[in-house]
């Protein structure tokens, strides 16, 4: 093969000394085509996974569901009325075929309120949420000891909390075991059983770590709220699009509570799916968008190497000639200019490739986790090996044009040449 003959190598390395800046220019252009490449698809990677962690932790099949105000009159019924869920839409929802999980919640002062808890002198504002151990398959709860709200809690009303880890910086000592402590929530005492760590990023991890939850009924009980419910958590089946699950609880609950079926605006929902999918298919489009502008950029260089090529083939006229002119088949010429475009595209993309990567691990190494929207912008080995393969695509492309020309040279003419 002629990749591994001496004699090929040696005339490239000799074509490389006779016109080193030439050749060193040539290369730069490949050398940014694939370095800009890799830095603008780990710039993507580094916007994807800093947005999408704000879904992390979460089923991205699920939604939710709140009450609001009616707009129109039905049943007898006047518009703008003020209704509430109830423990009993809990069953109703778990018997639709397309729902998989329900979790009913209530938050103690509504939805982003925050109330006074005390432990001896201290005391901290937190987000106090009532939920079921359900909560879990919807969004991710994470441990640090102890454990989190089971269903004796629920069936026994237990008293019993499980708090954030910022929650328990404000009332707690550094490194003092929270468990089996108590706090004191709205002047009622519970005991803490679970300490959780934060498992999402952005606004939601925030809220997280501020928040104590407590068991569904015993918050009913507790804080006079009866049977309501403020809002639902539900995970769709697999198999069913969530789209279809939420249409089919939104139904539903307009049914049970007189909402009129063209009152847009009685039941507020939002699905993570929906806005998951859409943000999914914007990152795959910015991708493709990329590659193109980064094979622009690489291609603008395998031109100059092709054009160099050219150059080199029109020098090296006469020695083609006398090869052809002692028995050197097409075959050997072609293979000879393209193994040149292939190793010059090669090395100098190489090391664009490396360079990228490192500068991207180090920029993710800087930020860490504190890169808020954009974190982790590194790209992966599947992407460094397309890469790779379209710098070998584009080294054999960058051959074809000057060996052609190369092959279409006639030994005599070419010995005539000075």
């Amino acid at each position: 093969m002629m990749i591994f003959e001496k004699d090929n190598w040696q005339e490239i390395f000799a074509t490389i000394r006779k016109n080193k800046l030439r050749t060193f220019l040539t290369m730069l252009g490949v050398f940014w085509g694939i370095f800009m490449l890799v830095i603008m698809l780990g710039a993507g990677n580094g916007l994807r996974h800093g947005i999408l962690r704000e879904f992390g932790g979460s089923a991205t099949n699920s939604f939710f569901v709140w009450a609001q105000q009616t707009t129109k009159a039905y049943k007898g019924m006047k518009p703008n009325r003020i209704f509430n869920y109830k423990t009993n839409d809990i069953k109703a929802i778990e018997q639709l075929p397309e729902v998989a999980v329900v979790s009913p919640l209530n938050q103690l002062g509504g939805h982003e309120g925050t109330n006074n808890v005390m432990r001896g002198l201290k005391t901290a504002a937190c987000e106090i949420q009532a939920c079921y151990p359900n909560i879990s398959d919807i969004s991710e709860i994470r441990i640090n000891k102890g454990r989190f709200i089971n269903a004796l809690d629920i069936k026994e009303k237990r008293k019993v909390c499980v708090i954030g880890p910022r929650v328990a910086e404000m009332l707690f000592k550094k490194d003092e075991d929270v468990i089996g402590e108590y706090i004191k929530i709205n002047g009622v005492y519970f005991k803490v059983v679970g300490l959780t760590e934060i498992a999402i990023g952005g606004q939601e991890g925030r809220e997280q770590s501020q928040r104590i939850n407590i068991p569904f009924t015993t918050f009913q009980n507790a804080f006079n709220y009866g049977d309501v419910v403020g809002w639902f958590a539900i995970k769709s089946k697999e198999e069913v699009p969530a789209e279809v699950s939420e249409q089919r609880v939104v139904e539903l609950l307009k049914e049970r509570h007189k909402i009129a079926p063209d009152d847009l605006k009685a039941i507020g929902h939002w699905n993570m799916a929906t806005e998951y999918n859409k943000l999914t298919g914007l990152f795959s489009a910015i991708e493709i968008l990329v590659w193109i502008v980064g094979v622009g950029t690489l291609l603008a260089g395998v031109i100059g190497i092709s054009t160099i090529m050219l150059i080199v083939v029109k020098e090296r006229t006469k020695e083609i000639g006398v090869k052809r002119a002692l028995g050197a088949v097409p075959a050997q010429v072609i293979g000879q200019i393209v193994l040149e475009a292939i190793f010059l595209t090669s090395i100098s993309g190489y090391f664009g490739l490396v360079f990228g990567i490192g500068i991207l691990e180090g920029l993710d190494k800087a930020i860490g986790n504190s890169g808020g929207l954009f974190t982790n912008p590194t790209v992966d080995l599947a992407v460094a090996i397309k890469a790779l393969i379209v710098l070998i695509i584009s080294g054999a492309l960058a051959g074809l044009l000057p060996a052609s020309k190369a092959v279409a040279i006639k030994p005599v003419e070419a010995l005539r040449t000075e």
